[in-house]
């Protein structure tokens, strides 16, 4: 069940909101526009607040609803949390579209919400206030990512490798964003 669950949670992941909803609207691909990353703050910047809200919901249901039917199945937490990972994993290399998607952040926190709503709770919070502040997306999201580690450590020891693993990747993914943030050239709103 774990494996079966896990490919179609990074099939499910492959499901790029921001490339689907540009290509019904007649949008640019946001690969190729903007910051180049298939997400929802780039498909602000091209698309509107409409298509973003769309995207943030497509993105995190993807990583929500894996999470809860690895829940329904039985499956342990860590097993969940591995199948979160793997739905992540979808969205930053889509098969669908050539291995080339977004950054994981919506994706991971509809993860973190399916595994334990107050870690996703904190991120969130975190994202807000650090975007509120600096008006950058990416260092809200890898101030928010890293934060929910000691909590889970805590709360939910059994979650804390995958989300880890996760943490990592989606610092790996912001790696072009953390040469602009230490250079002085991240784009903000």
């Amino acid at each position: 069940m774990f494996w079966l669950l896990a490919i179609l949670a990074y099939l499910l992941g492959s499901l790029s909101f921001a490339i689907l909803l540009s290509r019904l609207t007649g949008n640019p691909d946001p690969r190729m526009s903007g910051s180049g990353n298939a997400g929802a703050t780039n498909m602000l910047r091209l698309a509107g607040k409409k298509l973003a809200i769309l995207t943030l919901l497509g993105d995190l249901c993807k990583g929500l609803l894996p999470v809860l039917i690895a829940g329904v199945a039985g499956l342990s937490l860590q097993d969940q949390a591995w199948i979160g990972v793997c739905a992540v994993i979808g969205h930053l290399f889509p098969l669908y579209f050539r291995f080339r998607g977004g950054k994981g952040v919506a994706t991971a926190a509809g993860m973190l919400l399916g595994l334990y709503p107050p870690a996703a709770l904190l991120a969130v919070c975190a994202w807000l206030l650090t975007f509120y502040l600096t008006r950058t997306s990416s260092l809200a999201a890898l101030i928010a990512t890293p934060l929910t580690l000691p909590l889970l450590a805590w709360q939910e020891p059994a979650a804390l490798l995958p989300m880890s693993t996760l943490t990592g990747l989606i610092v790996w993914r912001h790696r072009g964003n953390l040469r602009d943030l230490f250079a002085g050239r991240e784009r903000h709103f």
